[in-house]
C-alpha cells in the first residue's frame, strides 16, 4: 500500500456519545474501537453522528453531522455564522453552563498540572454575554469572486477570512457595521493592500487601526474621513510596525475607560493591551483589590503592570504601589495615568521580567503584597525575586490556567505558600478561552 493511500480516511458517518468537553471546547468521545475522537459543536451526554476528518495515532478529529439526542444545556447559537467563523466555540452551550465549564477547567488544571487544590473556590467573574469585545484584530481581504471585501475573524481551522455581515460579540459600534466597512474598503484604491483592521474601543471613543501596505490616495483619505465622521469612529493608519501608527486626522481624541469603584480613569493608545471585556475587567480588578487586602501601611508590588489597570486602583487603598512592566511605552503611559488621577504613591519601572532580578531597584522597599498579571508564559522566571520579601498575600491573574498551575506548584512547594482560593474569570464569553485568578497566603 502506498503512503498516500494509507492516509485515506473514511468519512462516515459514525455515531458517538460525547463524554466531556476538551479545553478547546470540542466534544470528546470514543469510537467503536475505543479510540478518542474530538468533535466540535457537541456537548457532554449527547448522542451524535460525525464525519471523520483526520486520523492520528492516538485520536481522530471529526465534524458534527447531526445531534441524535441533545443535552439540556444545548441552545440555538445566536450568530448565523457560528461554525464557520473561528471567533466563537461555545455559542451552542447555555451561558451558565459555559461559566461552569470554565470554572471546572481552572480547578481541574490546578489539580492535574500543579497538584494543588484551593481551600475555597472564588465565584466566577462574569459580565455581558454579547457586544462585549472592545479589542479585536479583524482580517480584511478583497476577493473579487465573492463580490468584494471580506471583513471579520478567520474561518474555523482556516487562514481565510470568514464572510460575515455582523458580529454579535464585538462592541455594537463595530459588530453591526461590518458591511459598511466592507463597502468602504471596496471603494478604496488600496483595497487589495489593506489586510487588517484593529479595533480598540474606549468608554466613549472607538478607534479603527487600518494596516495599509500602500499609500492611500487623497481620494482614499477623503473617503476614510467621511466614513469616520458618519459612524463616529477615529481612524488610524499603520504602514509598518507599531511606531508607524498615526491618526488619519490629528489630533485624535483619547481612548479611555473608567473604573468607577476606585475613581480611576485609564487612558490608552489604540494598539495598547487592555482587557477585552470592560465589565468583566471592572469585576476582576475589584476582586483582586479585595483579595489583596492592602492598607495604608502596605507596599504593593505589581509585576506585568501594563498601563496601571490594577496599579491605580490599588494605589487608592495601599500606602505605596511599585508597578513593573517590560514595555517602556506602557510604563510611560502608566506614569501619566497615575499623575492624571492625582496618585503620587505609584512608582512605575521598566524591567525585563523574564530575567533574574537580583538587586533590582524596584525590589525595595520590600513588598507586603504582590500582584502578578503575566502573559500566557507565566511568571516562573521572576517568582524567586518577587517573593523574596515574603509578601503576606499574593494575587495571581492568569490568562492561561496551565502556567498558573505550574507557578502555583512552585509557590506552594518551594516557597511555602498556601493556595487559599481560585476561580475563573470569563473574559471571553462564547469562546473556550479561560482566565483565572488565584490567591496565595502564608500561614
Amino acid at each position: 500500500m502506498s503512503r498516500k493511500s494509507a492516509r485515506r480516511v473514511p468519512v462516515g458517518p459514525f455515531e458517538m456519545t460525547v463524554a466531556d468537553l476538551a479545553a478547546d471546547g470540542r466534544g470528546v468521545g470514543r469510537d467503536d474501537t475505543g479510540k478518542t475522537v474530538f468533535v466540535p459543536d457537541c456537548l457532554p451526554g449527547e448522542r451524535v453522528t460525525y464525519l471523520r476528518k483526520r486520523q492520528h495515532r492516538q485520536h481522530d478529529e471529526g465534524l458534527l453531522e447531526s445531534v441524535l439526542e441533545a443535552a439540556p444545556e444545548r441552545v440555538t447559537p445566536r450568530c448565523p455564522y457560528f461554525g464557520l467563523c473561528g471567533g466563537c466555540a461555545l455559542q451552542h452551550l447555555d451561558a451558565e453552563a459555559q461559566v461552569a465549564f470554565k470554572q471546572q477547567q481552572v480547578l481541574t488544571t490546578l489539580a492535574r498540572v500543579g497538584g494543588v487544590i484551593p481551600d475555597r473556590t472564588l465565584p466566577p467573574v462574569t459580565g455581558a454575554r454579547w457586544g462585549y469585545r472592545r479589542r479585536a484584530r479583524l482580517g480584511a481581504k478583497y476577493v473579487a469572486k465573492k463580490g468584494g471585501t471580506l471583513v471579520g475573524f478567520r474561518e474555523r481551522g482556516s487562514p481565510f477570512v470568514a464572510m460575515l455581515d455582523e458580529c454579535h460579540v464585538l462592541v455594537p459600534a463595530v459588530g453591526h457595521r461590518l458591511t459598511e466597512l466592507q463597502t468602504l474598503i471596496d471603494g478604496l484604491s488600496i483595497r487589495e493592500q489593506l489586510p487588517q483592521i484593529e479595533v480598540a474601543a474606549g468608554d466613549d471613543v472607538t478607534a479603527l487601526v487600518l494596516r495599509v501596505l500602500a499609500t492611500p490616495s487623497a481620494a482614499d483619505r477623503e473617503q476614510l474621513a467621511a466614513f469616520a465622521r458618519a459612524n463616529d469612529f477615529v481612524i488610524y493608519l499603520q504602514t509598518g510596525g507599531l511606531d508607524t501608527v498615526e491618526p488619519l486626522q490629528p489630533p485624535a481624541p483619547a481612548l479611555t475607560y473608567d473604573l468607577p469603584e476606585f475613581d480611576v480613569r485609564v487612558t490608552f493608545e489604540p494598539t495598547d493591551f487592555v482587557q477585552i471585556h470592560a465589565e468583566v475587567n471592572r469585576g476582576m480588578v475589584s476582586q483582586a483589590v479585595q483579595l489583596l487586602e492592602a492598607g495604608p501601611s502596605d507596599t504593593v508590588l505589581e509585576l506585568f503592570a501594563g498601563l496601571g489597570n490594577f496599579s491605580l486602583p490599588l494605589a487608592r487603598r495601599a500606602g505605596q504601589v511599585i508597578a513593573v512592566e517590560g514595555e517602556a511605552g506602557l510604563v510611560a503611559r502608566a506614569r501619566a495615568n497615575a499623575a492624571a488621577n492625582g496618585l503620587n504613591n505609584v512608582e512605575a519601572h521598566v524591567a525585563d521580567l523574564f530575567e533574574p532580578a537580583d538587586g533590582a531597584v524596584w525590589l525595595h522597599p520590600p513588598a507586603d503584597r504582590l500582584l502578578l498579571d503575566p502573559p500566557r508564559s507565566g511568571a516562573r522566571e521572576i517568582l524567586p525575586a518577587a517573593v523574596a520579601s515574603r509578601p503576606g498575600r499574593i494575587v495571581y491573574c492568569s490568562c492561561h490556567p496551565a502556567t498558573l498551575a505550574r507557578d502555583a506548584a512552585t509557590l506552594v512547594n518551594d516557597f511555602g505558600y498556601r493556595l487559599a482560593a481560585a476561580g475563573a474569570v470569563d473574559m471571553f464569553p462564547h469562546t473556550a478561552h479561560v482566565e483565572a485568578m488565584a490567591l496565595f497566603t502564608r500561614d
